[in-house]
C-alpha cells in the first residue's frame, strides 16, 4: 500500500495520476476533506491533517511506502506515526537549498526533516528539487487583469522544474528497487529567466503579456506583505539576489531515473494556459 500526501496539491495530484497510469496498486490519497476529492479510478481518499499525526492512523493502516512533502505539518509526529503503523519506506520531498542556501531558516528546516528521517529507522529517498514552474501562478492575477508581470531579476536564468517531473521520479522511487537511501537533486532541463517564462505564458494562453522589471526593494515590499519579511528576503535571494553555481546547475537527475526527458517551462506553460487568460 501507497500513502501520498498532499494528493490535491501539484506534486500530489500528478503523482496519483502517474501511480494510476503505471498500474501501482494499492494506493491511497490523503486530504483533509475527502468530499472534495477526485482521484483517478481505484485511488482511494482518505482524511487527515499532516499537523495533526493522530488524525493520520486511518489512513496509515496498511501502508507500507509513504510520499511526504516538508513542510506540510508536523514531520516529526509524522514519521514516528508512520514508523509504528508499520511504513517501510518514505519518499520526501524537501529543498535543494539545503545544498545551495543552507543558512536559510527554510533550508534548515528542510535539512533537520530529513535527519528525523534518515534516523527513523525507516528506508529514506530524498527528493530535492529547485524552483517550481508552477511558482509562476503567483502571477496570475495581474496578467489576467492587466497583461503584465512585474518581477526583479528578469533575466536570471534558473532551472526551473516542473512539478510533474518531481511526481516522475517520486513515482520511479516508490515501485522500483535501487532509490533506497538515495538523494536526488532534481531541476528542469534549462535555465529559464522571467521574461522567457513570461513569453512562453503569453503564447500558451493568447494573450500579449509585458513583463516590467522592478527593483529587489519594491519586489520585497510588496512580497512582505503577505509573506513576511524574512520570508521575502529569502525568495528574493534564490530568484536572483543571491544565487551560485549550485543553484544555477542543471541536473539531468530527471531523464536518468525516470528514461524520460524533463519537461520544459514551456511545456508547464502549455499545459496551464487556461490558467491566464
Amino acid at each position: 500500500m501507497i500513502l501520498v500526501t498532499g494528493a490535491t496539491g501539484n506534486i500530489g495530484s500528478a503523482l496519483l495520476e502517474e501511480l494510476h497510469l503505471a498500474g501501482a496498486a494499492p494506493v491511497r490519497g490523503l486530504t483533509r476533506e475527502v468530499r472534495r476529492a477526485s482521484f483517478p479510478a481505484g485511488i482511494a481518499a482518505v482524511e487527515g491533517d499532516l499537523a495533526q499525526a493522530d488524525s493520520l492512523k486511518a489512513a496509515l493502516e496498511g501502508v507500507r511506502s509513504l510520499f511526504l512533502l516538508s513542510g506540510m505539518g508536523a514531520e516529526a509526529e509524522v514519521l514516528a506515526a508512520a514508523r509504528r503503523a508499520g511504513v517501510e519506506h518514505v519518499v520526501l520531498v524537501s529543498s535543494i537549498t539545503v545544498q545551495t542556501h543552507p543558512h536559510l531558516p527554510a533550508a534548515r528546516e528542510n535539512q533537520a526533516v530529513e535527519h528525523v528521517l534518515k534516523d527513523s529507522g525507516m528506508a529514506w529517498t530524498i527528493l530535492r528539487p529547485t524552483q517550481f514552474a508552477s511558482n509562476t501562478l503567483w502571477w496570475a492575477q495581474s496578467i489576467r487583469d492587466q497583461g503584465v508581470v512585474r518581477a526583479p531579476y528578469a533575466d536570471t536564468g534558473l532551472p526551473t522544474i516542473h512539478p510533474a517531473d518531481i511526481a516522475a521520479v517520486a513515482r520511479v522511487a516508490l515501485t522500483e528497487p535501487g532509490h533506497q537511501g538515495r538523494t536526488y537533486a532534481l531541476t528542469g532541463p534549462e535555465r529559464v529567466t522571467v521574461r522567457q517564462q513570461v513569453a512562453a505564458i503569453a503564447a500558451a494562453s493568447g494573450r500579449e503579456v509585458t513583463c516590467i522589471e522592478i527593483s529587489r526593494e519594491e519586489a520585497h515590499r510588496q512580497m512582505a506583505s503577505f509573506l513576511g519579511d524574512a520570508t521575502a528576503d529569502a525568495v528574493l535571494d534564490l530568484t536572483g539576489g543571491d544565487v551560485n553555481d549550485e543553484l544555477l546547475k542543471v541536473h539531468d537527475t530527471v531523464p536518468r531515473v525516470t528514461g524520460a526527458p524533463a519537461r520544459s517551462f514551456r511545456q508547464w506553460a502549455s499545459d496551464h494556459g487556461a490558467v491566464f487568460r
